[in-house]
């Protein structure tokens, strides 16, 4: 299988290497990865549907036990779910983190699904507030912290944005991680399971959270990065790390913006930025090259880490 990534920079060599005929080759390319993809998540849609079928209706979470500790996850989930039932979900990330932090260490994490990222790390830190939008999830998310003894995680079921006001949901259930605001562009990436759309209560976390120290920030919430952090100014400006998502597909459809409204929003102390996905690092003042450059290409990261010393 070809990744999201590698076949976004092979088709973007493709385009530079035959000059002229990049239109083309770059029409085709588009093309082949809109039927990839409607392959790949069609299979996925039904093979979910035949996994809730298969085990009732009547269950609504499976316990595994992974490396990341003891979860229950959402049978139909076959992203994070799955991994976590095949043994374990983002350990790579998990030890990646762990340098950024330490026994002191207080942790934000805005889009912590079930807790598979925010329980192992929170062996590692002294507290960790956890913001989860999704009431499904939410619930989820309480059920691990208890099966985890995990006391130093609080959670919150909020949804974080730039303002208090009520936003339109997508309750995706093939991959739950992926549920999202209403994207103000349609795309079939965040419809094929036929999402349920529910309104929720959003909040500036700048005004919702009394804490505003953290050390670590982690950021992964579907395209709704930067309206969660145009409302947290304050906090983001007094943390030392920050890992925030950034996938082209997501601007431009979910939040339908560009790469110099994203930055605007970034407070101006960092200094470094990495990208782990692309092995790559940065300094602060190649940022709005670099991420033009993967906007223009389609290339994403699951987290670009952003440093201040």
């Amino acid at each position: 299988m070809v990744s999201r990534n590698t076949l976004g920079t092979n088709l973007a060599e493709v385009v530079e290497y035959n000059g002229a005929k990049g239109n083309s080759i770059h029409m085709a390319g588009k093309a082949l990865r809109a039927l990839y993809w409607r392959l790949n998540l069609g299979l996925k849609k039904s093979k979910s549907k035949r996994l809730k079928k298969k085990l009732g209706h009547n269950i609504k979470a499976i316990i595994t036990n992974s490396e990341n500790g003891l979860f229950a996850v959402d049978p139909e989930d076959l992203e994070v779910g799955q991994k976590l039932r095949s043994g374990g979900f983002g350990i790579e990330e998990v030890e990646r983190l762990k340098k950024y932090i330490n026994k002191k260490s207080k942790v934000l994490i805005v889009g912590t699904h079930i807790g598979s990222l925010a329980i192992p790390l929170s062996k590692h830190c002294k507290e960790i507030t956890a913001i989860e939008a999704n009431p499904n999830t939410f619930e989820l998310l309480e059920i691990n912290l208890q099966l985890n003894n995990a006391k130093n995680i609080t959670p919150h079921n909020i949804f974080a944005n730039d303002s208090h006001e009520k936003v339109e949901f997508l309750l995706n259930t093939v991959n739950s991680g992926g549920s999202k605001r209403k994207p103000k562009k349609s795309n079939f990436l965040y419809d094929y399971d036929n999402p349920e759309i529910i309104e929720l209560e959003s909040h500036r976390l700048d005004d919702y959270l009394p804490k505003h120290d953290y050390d670590l920030i982690l950021l992964d919430i579907e395209g709704s990065e930067y309206f969660a952090m145009k409302g947290m100014n304050d906090i983001l400006s007094n943390c030392q790390t920050l890992v925030v998502e950034f996938l082209p597909h997501h601007l431009k459809n979910v939040a339908d913006i560009n790469v110099e409204t994203f930055l605007s929003v970034l407070p101006d102390h960092f200094t470094k930025f990495e990208l782990p996905d692309n092995k790559q690092e940065h300094n602060i003042s190649e940022v709005k090259t670099v991420l033009q450059k993967m906007y223009d290409s389609n290339i994403g990261e699951d987290g670009i880490i952003f440093t201040s010393n």
